[in-house]
């Protein structure tokens, strides 16, 4: 239900002035208040779950010597996979995007939001100083491998393909020296059941950047093929104490998600699930606890140099039911050696919200927990939080000068499986604040610039500023999922028309209040409280992805 909305304001017809190809943005602030992040904490020796809040899924870790490097899914979003760098496995700083270059990530128009880039694996190889990235493009090239020497350049490789069909490969580098993908795909045969699937071996030629050799089935269904489980995938292997273990989620992405663990002592298998199998879920405890998180799964280990063992991996923190409108996010937990196994959490374990950790070296940049971003927008490009829709054309819709975030229409709308002038950042909290400042001058009915709260072309929200079917500057607040409602039109005063407006959203779980200023912010009047924002849920939306808040214009 839509509650409280503000009354139109009349006034007479303003002479129209407008430039309405572009809009100037002047800032973007962001401020983040989940209670979950509002306990005391000692940050030198504990820390919040999820490390990285908001969309960031599908996580793999890697390490050489003391740094850390970890990386998450992107599907249709440009620039692709954010990487991070820490020194604790805590506090991490985004160092940049892998696939930063048009050359690297061609999603074109029309390629599904959930689509795209998928499950990337990090990996270091000792043996020539190199840096892996293995993942798929599920819409473009298929499979390939990127790599660099060093991370913190941003200057990885264009994609080698890797010509094998599924998803999700892992690359491993035996103590040998020799390499090896694992991925999920079809079983031999015919699927026995909608969801059966198998993971497969591959050898693979660091000198050729190449796989050779015959494939192998290593596990077919799961971890029990005669109770069929579903959807066997996010492979990763590893060699420890003389053992290959292969880890993998199972069970879907949603509140059945696991993630279970096979043994073996040649590579080639066979691989033997543990008997005590899943090492980490949370889909048997009750619905109704409190500050639940779910769908917990798709991990990948590592272990620090100082031999300590922790898991990286998704989950979601729900405020009703299966639904959330932050996405899956990034959590991590140590992990136990059970009989020879890892363990991340303990059978009916809750996952906390708060770990013990030593020697964490607290970082001003990296942002976990609550905390305030803002961009004025000083420099000559985007910084590396930012995401837009799809592969930009060579002739950039955006700018960045003294200040000012210039966005120019290509002539898309949000509504469309396209590339609208639409960048930014991912919600990261259940409770939280955004806001923009904008200089804009509609000319015409169908002009529009503003806020956006995007799930996907059907589900989102535009606050913006166009003009009403009597000539008037107005603002506008829409609602779309799957129809596009107007929610509340509100006549901009003749004194305020050609100001900037502060445009914000404030949000508490399924309830999004919206809310604009004329004089930066001094005052503030609200449009429309407390709107039903359910429709940015993935539970409403489908998909794969969170909510993304941004800056947006068309004409």
């Amino acid at each position: 239900m839509y509650t409280r909305l503000a009354m139109p304001i009349m006034m007479i017809a303003f002479p129209l002035t407008g430039k309405s190809q572009t809009a100037d943005f002047h800032h973007f602030q962001y401020k983040g208040q989940d209670a979950c992040f509002g306990q005391a904490i000692n940050n030198k020796s504990q820390y919040f779950n999820p490390v990285l809040s908001g969309f960031y899924p599908d996580p793999s870790v890697c390490r050489k010597d003391s740094d850390y490097y970890l990386v998450t899914s992107t599907f249709s979003y440009y620039p692709g996979i954010p990487i991070f760098h820490s020194t604790d496995l805590v506090n991490w700083v985004q160092i940049g995007n892998v696939l930063n270059h048009p050359s690297q990530l061609q999603l074109k128009a029309g390629i599904r939001l959930s689509g795209g880039i998928y499950a990337p694996t990090i990996r270091y190889n000792k043996y020539n100083d190199t840096f892996y990235l293995i993942t798929t493009c599920t819409d473009g090239i298929g499979n390939f491998i990127v790599k660099t020497k060093k991370p913190e350049e941003n200057n990885w490789s264009d994609p080698i393909p890797l010509r094998f069909g599924g998803i999700d490969p892992d690359i491993f580098f035996d103590e040998d020296g020799k390499a090896y993908i694992v991925h999920n795909d079809e079983p031999a045969g015919i699927p026995e059941w909608d969801g059966h699937r198998a993971i497969w071996l591959r050898q693979f030629s660091v000198e050729g950047d190449s796989i050779f050799g015959k494939k192998k089935m290593i596990v077919d269904g799961g971890t029990d093929k005669a109770k069929h489980p579903v959807w066997i995938e996010a492979p990763h292997l590893y060699k420890i104490n003389g053992y290959y273990y292969l880890m993998c989620a199972e069970g879907g992405t949603s509140v059945q998600h696991s993630e279970v663990v096979f043994r073996a002592e040649n590579v080639f298998g066979p691989y033997i699930p543990w008997k005590n199998n899943p090492i980490l879920t949370q889909r048997d405890l009750p619905g109704n606890r409190k500050n639940p998180v779910t769908s917990a799964g798709h991990a990948d280990l590592i272990q620090t140099a100082e031999g300590d063992w922790y898991a990286v991996f998704l989950a979601c923190r729900p405020y009703e039911g299966n639904f959330y409108n932050t996405g899956r996010e990034t959590f991590m937990l140590p992990v136990t050696w059970i009989d020879g196994y890892p363990v991340i959490l303990p059978k009916n374990g809750e996952i906390p919200y708060m770990v013990n950790k030593a020697n964490l070296r607290p970082d001003a940049e990296s942002y976990k927990g609550n905390f305030i971003w803002k961009d004025d927008f000083f420099g000559e490009k985007l910084g590396d939080r930012y995401l837009m829709l799809r592969t930009p054309p060579k002739d950039k819709w955006w700018k960045m000068a003294d200040g000012t975030l210039t966005l120019r229409s290509t002539g898309s709308t949000i509504y469309e499986p396209n590339q609208p002038a639409f960048v930014g950042i991912r919600q990261q909290h259940l409770t939280f604040s955004a806001q923009i400042e904008m200089d804009y001058l509609p000319d015409s009915r169908d002009d529009i610039a503003g806020l956006v709260c995007y799930q996907r072309e059907d589900h989102n929200f535009v606050f913006g500023k166009t003009i009403d079917g009597n000539g008037r500057y107005c603002l506008i607040l829409k609602r779309a999922e799957g129809d596009v409602k107007t929610i509340v039109q509100a006549e901009i005063p003749s004194d305020a028309a050609q100001k900037a407006v502060v445009l914000k959203v404030e949000g508490n779980k399924d309830k999004y209040s919206f809310l604009y200023s004329f004089d930066e912010g001094e005052t503030w009047k609200t449009i429309a409280e407390d709107v039903d924002a359910k429709n940015l849920s993935t539970q409403s939306a489908g998909g794969f992805s969170g909510t993304i808040i941004g800056c947006y214009v068309y004409n």
